[in-house]
C-alpha cells in the first residue's frame, strides 16, 4: 500500500502537476492567425451568437464540453473533506470522459455554504457547458441538487453516483439473474445501504421490471419497512410491510446481495443463509462487503462482482458515463431521461453476451472472456463500448422527443474521431 501511495502521488505531481490541459484546436502561427483567434476575428462569431444562441454550438466548444463539479462533501469513499481535496477526483473524471469518448471537460469545485447556494452557482455557469456531471454529493441533498438543476438547465445533468452505478449494477445483474436461472421481477433482492447510489440503483432496476415488494433495503439502523418513522422521503420509497429488521432476516433465502456500504458487513453466515446460485454485487470500495476469497470459499455457487479491478465482473462506472454523455451530447439532448439510462443499461448487458475481442482479452492478459459467472459486464477498455451504449443512448434521446438533433451521420461511432470527422 505505501508502495501506490508514493505512485499514486508520484503521478499526480510529475511531470507537471495534475492531469488535465487545455490544448488548442486552430492554428496560432501566424499574425493572421490569431487575428482570426481574438481581436478583430472573433467579433464575427460573437454577432452570429448574439443573433442566435443556438449557433454557440457551431462556433465553440460548447458542443462537446462538460462540466465534472462537486462540492466536495462526499469524496470517494474518504467522506466529506471539501471542494478543493476533491480536485484530483474531478480531474480523473475528466481524463476518463477524454480518453474514453472524446469529450471535452472543466472541473468546477464549489465552496458552498448551502445547497441552494450550488444550485445557483451551476445554474448560472452552466450556459458555458453541453453537459454537467455531477460529483461526489453527499445523500440526501445531491437528490434535491440534481432535480432542480435538471428543471433550471436545458443541458444534460447527471449525477454519476447515483445513476453511472445504477446503471451498471442493473446491466451486470441482469446477466448473473440470466446466469443463475432466474429473472428480475421474480428475485428477492437485498441493499445493504441507502444513500444515492443505493437509492437510485433500486430505482432503475424497479424501472427496469424488479418488483418493489421484493427489494429490502438497508441501513444502519435495520431494514427500511413501513412501520419506522426516521425515514426521509427518497427512503421512504423503499419501506414496506415486513417482519424484517436486520441484515440476517433479509439475507435468509435472498436471491441478490447489493453492497453499497462499507467493508466486511457481509459474514459467511450470511453469505450461507441465501437462496442457491446466489449473486452479490459487494461494491464498496477498496474492501467489498465480503471478499471474493471469502465468498467463493463459503459458496461454490456464487456470483460475485465488486468494484475492483483485480477481481473478475467489476462494476465500474466508467462503463457508463463517457458514453452516455457522448450519445446525449451528440443529438444535442435537453436531458438525460429513465429510457436513456435503461438503453445503455440494456446497450451494457447485451454487449457482455457477445464473442470478446483479442485486443480486449490481451489488454486484461487472459486467453479469452466469455459470457458466464466471471463475465457478466463488459470491461472497460473494450471500444465497442463507444459504438453500442453511445448509440442505443442516442436512439433513446431522440425517440422520447428529448434531442434537438437528428440521428448523427456518423453513427454508429467507431472512435472519438469520429465525432469530430464524421
Amino acid at each position: 500500500m505505501s508502495d501506490l501511495k508514493t505512485a499514486a502521488l508520484e503521478y499526480h505531481a510529475q511531470p507537471r502537476p495534475g492531469k488535465l490541459s487545455v490544448e488548442l484546436t486552430k492554428p496560432t502561427a501566424t499574425a493572421r492567425d490569431l487575428a482570426l483567434a481574438y481581436s478583430p476575428g472573433v467579433a464575427e462569431p460573437v454577432r452570429e451568437i448574439g443573433r442566435d444562441p443556438e449557433l454557440a454550438y457551431k462556433y465553440t466548444g460548447k458542443g462537446n464540453l462538460v462540466a465534472v463539479i462537486s462540492d466536495g462533501t462526499a469524496i470517494l469513499g474518504l467522506g466529506n473533506l471539501g471542494p478543493l481535496a476533491s480536485k484530483p477526483v474531478m480531474e480523473g473524471k475528466g481524463v476518463l470522459f477524454k480518453r474514453f469518448a472524446g469529450i471535452d471537460v472543466f472541473d468546477i469545485e464549489v465552496d458552498s455554504e448551502s445547497p441552494q447556494a450550488f444550485i445557483d452557482t451551476v445554474k448560472r455557469i452552466s450556459i458555458t457547458f453541453g453537459g454537467i456531471n455531477l460529483e461526489d454529493i453527499k445523500a440526501p441533498e445531491c437528490f434535491e441538487i440534481e432535480r432542480a438543476l435538471i428543471e433550471q438547465c436545458d443541458i444534460p445533468v447527471f449525477h454519476d453516483d447515483q445513476h453511472g452505478t445504477a446503471i451498471v449494477t442493473a446491466a451486470g445483474m441482469i446477466n448473473a439473474l440470466e446466469i443463475a436461472g432466474k429473472t428480475l421481477a421474480d428475485a428477492k433482492i437485498v441493499c445493504l445501504g441507502a444513500g444515492a447510489a443505493a437509492i437510485s440503483c433500486m430505482k432503475l432496476l424497479v424501472s427496469m421490471g424488479a418488483n418493489i415488494e421484493n427489494i429490502f433495503m438497508v441501513d444502519r439502523t435495520g431494514v427500511i419497512h413501513a412501520g419506522r418513522d426516521d425515514l426521509n422521503q427518497y427512503k421512504a420509497v423503499f419501506a414496506h410491510a415486513t417482519d424484517k429488521r436486520s441484515l440476517a432476516d433479509a439475507l435468509d433465502g435472498a436471491d441478490v446481495f447489493v453492497g453499497l456500504s462499507g467493508p466486511n458487513l457481509l459474514s459467511a453466515e450470511g453469505l450461507k443463509s441465501m437462496a442457491p446460485n446466489p449473486i452479490v454485487f459487494a461494491c464498496s470500495n477498496p474492501d467489498p462487503e465480503i471478499s471474493p476469497e471469502l465468498a467463493h470459499a463459503t459458496r461454490n455457487d456464487v456470483i460475485m462482482a465488486t468494484g475492483r479491478s483485480d477481481y473478475p465482473n467489476q462494476v465500474n462506472n466508467v462503463l457508463g458515463f463517457p458514453f452516455i454523455f457522448r450519445g446525449a451530447l451528440d443529438v444535442r439532448a435537453k436531458r438525460i431521461n429513465e429510457e436513456m439510462k435503461i438503453a445503455a443499461a440494456n446497450a451494457l448487458k447485451d454487449l457482455a453476451k457477445l464473442p470478446v475481442p483479442k485486443e480486449v482479452c490481451d489488454a486484461y492478459g487472459v486467453a479469452g472472456l466469455e459470457f458466464g459467472r466471471e463475465y457478466i459486464i463488459p470491461k472497460p477498455m473494450d471500444s465497442r463500448l463507444l459504438t453500442v451504449v453511445s448509440d442505443a443512448v442516442a436512439k433513446a434521446a431522440i425517440e422520447t422527443g428529448v434531442a434537438t438533433l437528428p440521428y448523427p451521420k456518423h453513427y454508429p461511432l467507431t472512435s472519438v474521431d469520429e465525432v469530430f470527422n464524421g
